[in-house]
């Protein structure tokens, strides 16, 4: 005599199956957030992980960080949509806004400013001292080496070389050890090193104040703007916010200006051309 359960135990476990996959389907994917590579990898995901938890609770979804190896390295992903949202320098924002369809959100309170960082016992006392020098920046497509070296044709020193390399503290070290004149970091950047590092520098030429880190949305989240903005602000108004920002000597969120990341065309049509391999 057959089993009377049989075909009911198979009914059963198909439908446990079904009820699974569908489980599966059902879970949200996680929110991709690209931030531009201003310093390292590791350092990057430590610094984002409150930020991810507070999203991640606000928005019920798994949220990501992402990075990316260099300055253009990100720009080409983010044209290529792999980010849901990027957060990135004003003239990356404005490339992926004009380029790529971003919705631009919101930026720091903190003025954003590039600085030429030097040794403190170097022979560099001047600009013009870095005649016959080399130069280091962090990447073709960064704010901070575009604006050094637009610094470097407004001294007259056009032919000054920039050698490129992956994070600020890098940078530091390398001028320390001689292998560089000038530095090209964020202000930012610059204070986060460590204060015995710091205390072996100093800063020969700083920037006027520019559009720092800009909060972009992929177009095809358009529809989370608005909860994408509330959980940003709930975020902002909560401990972990505050000391975030406090660490990051970032002061909070603002609104962007309405001619803000449109002052930045120029820089952007730089990272386009390093992008086409001009």
């Amino acid at each position: 005599m057959g089993d009377p359960w049989g075909s009911t135990g198979r009914f059963v476990r198909a439908l446990v199956w079904a009820m699974l996959g569908l489980a599966v389907v059902a879970q949200p994917a996680p929110l991709r957030i690209g931030v531009a590579p201003h310093t390292s990898a590791r350092v990057i995901l430590e610094l984002y992980q409150p930020l991810r938890a507070s999203l991640e609770k606000s928005l019920g979804r798994p949220v990501e960080i992402l990075t990316a190896p260099d300055f253009t390295e990100f720009a080409r992903r983010g044209l290529a949509q792999e980010y849901d949202l990027a957060i990135t320098t004003g003239h990356q924002a404005r490339l992926f806004q004009v380029d790529a369809g971003y919705l631009p959100l919101l930026t720091y309170k903190a003025d954003f400013k590039a600085v030429a960082m030097v040794a403190l016992k170097g022979r560099i006392r001047t600009a013009q001292d870095l005649r016959g020098t080399v130069t280091i920046g962090l990447s073709p497509s960064s704010l901070v080496t575009l604006w050094g070296q637009h610094w470097l044709v407004a001294q007259h020193l056009g032919d000054v070389p920039v050698r490129y390399v992956s994070a600020a503290d890098s940078v530091a070290q390398l001028l320390l050890a001689g292998e560089g004149s000038a530095g090209f970091v964020s202000l930012a950047n610059f204070q986060k090193l460590s204060p015995e590092v710091q205390s072996q520098l100093r800063i020969l030429a700083e920037s006027p104040a520019m559009a720092g880190r800009v909060y972009v949305l992929n177009a095809r989240n358009a529809f989370l703007k608005a909860r994408l903005e509330g959980a940003l602000w709930s975020f902002a108004g909560s401990p972990e916010g505050r000391a975030y920002f406090e660490a990051n000597k970032l002061e909070g969120y603002r609104h962007l200006k309405p001619t803000e990341l449109k002052a930045m065309d120029p820089y952007a049509a730089e990272v386009r051309l390093t992008l086409k391999g001009k």
